[in-house]
């Protein structure tokens, strides 16, 4: 089974590890200054590396680094990407000043397609954008039940990021895949109620359902 790098020691990235090294996945941790986060982390054990040695080890690597920033970011890792399956959770959002995500930084596109363009050696995986954190790894503990969204070019990286999903709790009826990486136009635009949402709900889990 792959290694899953995951770049980022934010709150997406922390509770990605915890549940993906719950499941029984072999999980790195990829961040800019690793003796920092070792000093500061409090999950359970996990390697903690800088992100190029992260990137080396792993099969699938998972972008939890802030959406404003990922496109410049991942483009001087193309080299180091080329091969592997990059799953992109993030939502480039401007940063407000009370700290809340703004509009797109990407309105004429979006992230995953940018990404993609930019590491055409590379398949992208765009999913789990369209949820606070929290529900990434708890779907069933929403009051009904939510959906999650994949968009990408790469069939076969779809069905790995599929099996990710179903050790994060996600079930087959759950999971929409809406095709080409396009798509993440949408599901990224979804990022634009965020804002609304959390001023009504706080910080209580909440995801997109598509009823049917």
């Amino acid at each position: 089974m792959s290694t899953i790098a995951i770049l980022g020691s934010g709150r997406v990235g922390t509770t990605l590890a915890t549940a993906l090294i719950g499941s029984g996945r072999d999980v790195v941790l990829g961040v800019r200054d690793p003796a920092r986060v070792r000093a500061d982390w409090t999950g359970p054990t996990v390697r903690i590396v800088d992100v190029r040695e992260a990137i080396d080890r792993a099969g699938i690597v998972i972008n939890a680094t802030p959406g404003d920033s990922s496109l410049a970011r991942f483009t001087a890792l193309q080299e180091a990407l080329a091969g592997k399956i990059l799953v992109d959770v993030s939502n480039a959002t401007a940063r407000g000043g009370d700290g809340l995500p703004g509009g797109l930084v990407h309105s004429e596109s979006s992230l995953g397609e940018l990404l993609q363009a930019a590491l055409p050696r590379t398949a992208v995986v765009k999913t789990l954008n369209t949820m606070l954190y929290s529900a990434m790894t708890a779907p069933a503990s929403l009051g009904s039940p939510p959906t999650v969204f994949l968009s990408g070019d790469d069939a076969e990286a779809k069905a790995r990021v599929r099996e990710l999903l179903t050790d994060l709790g996600w079930t087959g009826a759950g999971m929409l895949d809406l095709g080409g990486i396009a798509s993440a136009r949408g599901t990224e635009a979804i990022a634009l109620l965020v804002p609304s949402l959390l001023g009504v709900l706080g910080f209580a889990p909440f995801a997109v359902s598509i009823a049917r």
